[in-house]
C-alpha cells in the first residue's frame, strides 16, 4: 500500500511560478519511478514529467521541457515539481504516481488526488 499526497497548487499569473509537491508514504521502491501528469478539462491525461527515485533517468514531455523541473528528496520521500513560465495551457489538475516509469498511464500503480493549477492570462 503507497499513499500519495499532492500539494501547492494554486491560482498564478502567466509567467509565474509555483512549485508541487507529493508526499509518498507506505512501501516504496527505490528502483521505482515517481511520475507527474496533468488533466485539464475536456482532455485526456498527459505526461509532464517522469524520475526515478534513486534520482536518475529524468525525462519531461515535450510540452513542459526547459520550463519545468523535476526532484526528489529521499529523507522526505517527496517528489517536487517546479514549474517556471507558466502559461494558461498549464491549468489542470495534476497528479502525482508511482509506478515503472514511462508516458503511460497504465504503468503506475498509485496516484494521487490530484491538485488544481489555474494559470490566468
Amino acid at each position: 500500500q503507497v499513499q500519495l499526497v499532492e500539494s501547492g497548487g494554486g491560482l498564478v499569473q502567466a509567467g509565474g511560478s509555483l512549485r508541487l509537491s507529493c508526499a509518498a508514504s507506505g512501501r516504496t521502491f527505490s528502483s521505482y519511478f515517481m511520475g507527474w501528469f496533468r488533466q485539464a478539462p475536456g482532455k485526456e491525461r498527459e505526461f509532464v514529467a517522469h524520475i526515478r527515485w534513486s534520482g536518475g533517468s529524468i525525462y519531461y514531455g515535450d510540452s513542459v521541457r526547459g520550463r519545468f523541473t523535476i526532484s526528489r528528496d529521499n529523507a522526505k520521500n517527496t517528489v517536487y515539481l517546479q514549474m517556471n513560465s507558466l502559461k494558461p495551457e498549464d491549468t489542470a489538475v495534476y497528479y502525482c504516481a508511482t509506478g515503472l516509469g514511462g508516458s503511460s498511464i497504465s504503468r503506475y500503480a498509485y496516484w494521487g488526488q490530484g491538485t488544481q493549477v489555474t494559470v490566468s492570462s
